[in-house]
């Protein structure tokens, strides 16, 4: 694996204060995941982040600052809602083994690349569902509130992207959302979407990539969300 460095230090301390400790051959199955992932980024966009040396900041570091949150919430069944190339899911199941992990994707290609990334990390913790989330967002059999915790990074703003989580997850149930600078307007933004959801902003808290939304589901979400492919980004709750 030389065209991908191994853990950097840093990252390693800056994972470390925030109580991350990777067990053995955790670090070097992320590496083994990120060379997939820029291997496979030469076929089809998967990322714009093609330095190996960043990647292992902007994409395994702010995975990972979600460890903490999902410790905390003692989460064991988790989806990854607009998994694209397996962020944050894919590293976040390397590193908590025991928590089931399901990455939901709409795009074919992406859909088999999470398979095969999975399979080869020997990541048994990890089911890949190829879908859209408005309509798995609806399946009350498998998928609609059946998990502890949504999770979601770089999918599209707060007002769009909590109509896509929050049905996934049961009442009292957390959706953790990994945003930038731009938060607190985004916060403000989805107010009466999260409203209309039955859901609430418990949390913003800045980590050293960052900034985490945590948000907690009072109550069940009504029947008539997500509503129809496409509907949530064309005409965003407000």
């Amino acid at each position: 694996m030389s065209d991908v460095p191994p853990i950097p230090p840093e990252v390693v301390a800056e994972l470390a204060g925030q109580g991350i400790e990777l067990e053995a051959g955790d670090a070097e199955r992320l590496r083994g995941y990120l060379r997939a992932l820029l291997e496979a980024n030469q076929r089809f966009n998967l990322t714009a982040v093609t330095d190996a040396a960043e990647a292992w900041v902007r994409h395994v570091q702010d995975s990972l600052t979600l460890v903490p949150f999902l410790a905390s919430a003692a989460a064991k069944r988790v989806i990854d809602v607009g998994s694209g190339g397996g962020l944050p899911g894919l590293p976040l199941a390397i590193a908590m083994p025991d928590v089931e992990f399901t990455l939901l994707e709409t795009t074919g290609k992406k859909a088999a690349f999470l398979a095969d990334a999975a399979r080869a990390l020997g990541c048994a913790n990890v089911r890949v569902v190829h879908e859209r989330a408005e309509v798995a967002g609806q399946d009350h059999h498998v998928h609609r509130a059946q998990y502890d915790v949504a999770v979601s990074r770089a999918v599209g703003r707060l007002n769009v992207l909590a109509e896509l989580t929050v049905p996934f997850v049961r009442e009292g149930g957390t959706v953790l959302c990994i945003k930038g600078a731009q938060a607190p307007e985004e916060v403000a933004e989805a107010k009466q979407a999260l409203y209309r959801l039955h859901a609430q902003v418990a949390d913003l808290v800045r980590t050293p990539t960052g900034t985490v939304v945590v948000i907690e589901k009072v109550r069940a979400t009504p029947r008539s969300y997500p509503r129809s492919p496409g509907e949530p980004k064309r005409r965003p709750l407000a």
